[in-house]
């Protein structure tokens, strides 16, 4: 009768301890899944770019942003020279940022003044 208590003790405390290494094990593989990175975008002026490597240098009002560009992004980079405006959409990953799109903008078109200004002319006697 002792060795069969003895036998089932050793029983249910495998099976206790198994248990929580499966829970440990089931969390662990939830917080090690990777998320879809979130898809974001920018406009901004090209200040640096290689066609070649498929870098480009975007600066925002904030800040600068180098992109690695897909391959899809790829085929923009030949129409994008310094000095342009582009708008970006990339995703950032494994703290890289990674283009998915490049396109031109037209840069905004300066302000022009409220109301009829008429230039003044000095009167002449």
């Amino acid at each position: 009768m002792k060795n069969m208590l003895k036998v089932l003790v050793i029983a249910l405390t495998a099976l206790a301890f198994s248990g929580a290494s499966f829970a440990a094990d089931t969390a662990t593989k939830t917080t090690t899944k990777s998320e879809k990175p979130k898809a974001m975008s920018v406009t901004g002026a090209v200040t640096a770019m290689d066609a070649k490597a498929g870098t480009l240098t975007v600066k925002t009002k904030d800040k600068d942003l180098d992109l690695t560009a897909s391959s899809k992004a790829k085929n923009a980079l030949g129409k994008v020279k310094v000095g342009d405006t582009v708008k970006v959409s990339y995703t950032e990953k494994d703290g890289k940022m990674n283009a998915s799109s490049i396109s031109v903008v037209k840069a905004p078109a300066p302000a022009k003044p409220a109301g009829d200004v008429m230039e003044k002319k000095p009167a002449t006697k």
